[in-house]
């Protein structure tokens, strides 16, 4: 069975890209793709970003007992099913999820092993303005997820590490994360 490693971070945090690099540098790792009940973005892919469902089906898999967590964040379901989970840890030395805090908190509830990281952003402006980068997001949405961002950095005490994410220095926040990996578990680098 592989090691489950949970990146967390506040939205905008870099917890999507910071995956896509780690999976670049281990071998026989793989992203776990989440449920979500929320609408596809511009450049989403379906089995890439996540797994694209309506509410109502989520709602539906909720009561067949499909999910090993789940839960509701800005107004829209997010998930890890178990099917997904148990086939992605057969096959991988390492598979990678980007839940959030309530999350980890719910992998913790119900005893699924895991090392969790958490990306702190270096400066909630900073934050601010990648979200914006992002598109879509009014201002009203922007001030909602950065008070969720600071409930988030509050609520993310129990994590087995912390990597403060700076701006401008992403290689550097990479290394640290796959060096604390490395520390969890005896892996070779891709060649």
């Amino acid at each position: 069975m592989g090691l489950l490693v949970v990146i967390s971070s506040t939205s905008g945090g870099g917890k999507d890209s910071v995956i896509r690099e780690l999976l670049k540098i281990f071998s026989n790792s793989a992203r776990l793709v989440t449920t979500t009940s929320r609408p596809t973005r511009p450049g989403n892919k379906e089995g890439v970003d996540y797994y694209f469902i309506s509410r109502e089906e989520f709602e539906n898999r909720i009561k067949q007992d499909g999910f090993v967590e789940h839960n509701e964040y800005a107004g829209n379901f997010y998930g890890i099913e178990k099917s997904r989970l148990e086939e992605s840890l057969k096959n991988n030395e390492i598979v990678f999820t980007q839940i959030e805090v309530n999350g980890k908190h719910n992998l913790d509830k119900v005893g699924v092993e895991h090392l969790s990281i958490f990306l702190v952003p270096d400066d909630f402006d900073n934050l601010a303005e990648r979200i914006r980068g992002r598109g879509g997001v009014s201002e009203e949405k922007l001030k909602e997820r950065l008070e969720i961002a600071k409930y988030e950095v509050e609520k993310s005490e129990d994590y087995d590490h912390k990597v403060v994410n700076i701006q401008g220095k992403f290689e550097e926040t990479v290394d640290k994360v796959a060096n604390i990996i490395r520390s969890h578990a005896t892996i070779d680098k891709k060649s």
